[in-house]
């Protein structure tokens, strides 16, 4: 699975703690981005199907993350700039990576027509997205379910007791894999030359991948004869 390379901490946050309010922060504001997406989307394309919207989705999402994470190591290679500067970008390309991916689950669970205006409810969807298809096991696994796509029937169904214990879970996944070999990929995406512009491509290309299947192991197809009118 893909790592998500942790920002850097300070004295008083330890870096879980920073991960964590980071994914907070992009969950309480996605609801918003995600309306807006979506009805955007309709608008310029009015005779899309459902289906045709969550492609158009993905593709964006994964080309807007992909041209992010390469820009980071492009900017270590430009002469006068250093890795100094690409480092604090690199911190925060974390919440902006947060920010589109919780942008891009909650605009696909729109459009299946998944309610997600509870802010915990939306948090496991986003957790379980990030985590990949990790995430739908961890879920189904905490559970005890062996549903498909449980974002789109058993999430809407659970008590929020239970949503928060599934979160603090998913949660504690979710610093773990990002922990690990984080220094590598932050030394890759750092490298000069332009080298660390690649690295940053083909993990930017690792990660909305993971993130993409993650939301469809959640969510399944879009639902024969939906509509987006």
């Amino acid at each position: 699975m893909t790592q998500i390379a942790l920002p850097a901490q300070t004295e008083d946050e330890s870096a879980p703690n920073l991960l964590e309010r980071l994914v907070d922060r992009a969950v309480a504001s996605g609801e918003e981005r995600s309306r807006r997406q979506v009805e955007r989307l309709t608008r310029r394309h009015p005779r899309a199907s459902a289906a045709d919207v969550v492609a158009i989705l993905e593709h964006r999402y994964r080309r807007r993350v992909k041209t992010l994470s390469a820009a980071v190591g492009l900017t270590a290679a430009v002469p006068g700039v250093g890795t100094g500067i690409a480092a604090v970008l690199t911190a925060a390309n974390v919440g902006t990576f947060l920010r589109m991916s919780t942008t891009f689950v909650g605009s696909v669970a729109r459009v299946h027509g998944v309610p997600l205006e509870d802010a915990d409810r939306r948090r496991t969807l986003v957790l379980g997205a990030l985590l990949g298809e990790d995430g739908a096991r961890a879920v189904t696994g905490d559970l005890g379910v062996s549903s498909l796509y449980w974002g789109r029937g058993v999430l809407g169904r659970l008590p929020l007791g239970t949503v928060r214990a599934v979160n603090k879970g998913l949660s504690r996944r979710l610093v773990r894999s990002a922990t690990e070999r984080t220094g590598a990929l932050l030394l890759g995406r750092l490298a000069p030359f332009g080298v660390g512009a690649v690295v940053g491509w083909m993990l930017g290309r690792g990660l909305s991948n993971q993130v993409v299947t993650g939301v469809r192991a959640a969510l399944g197809p879009v639902p024969a004869g939906q509509s987006m009118t």
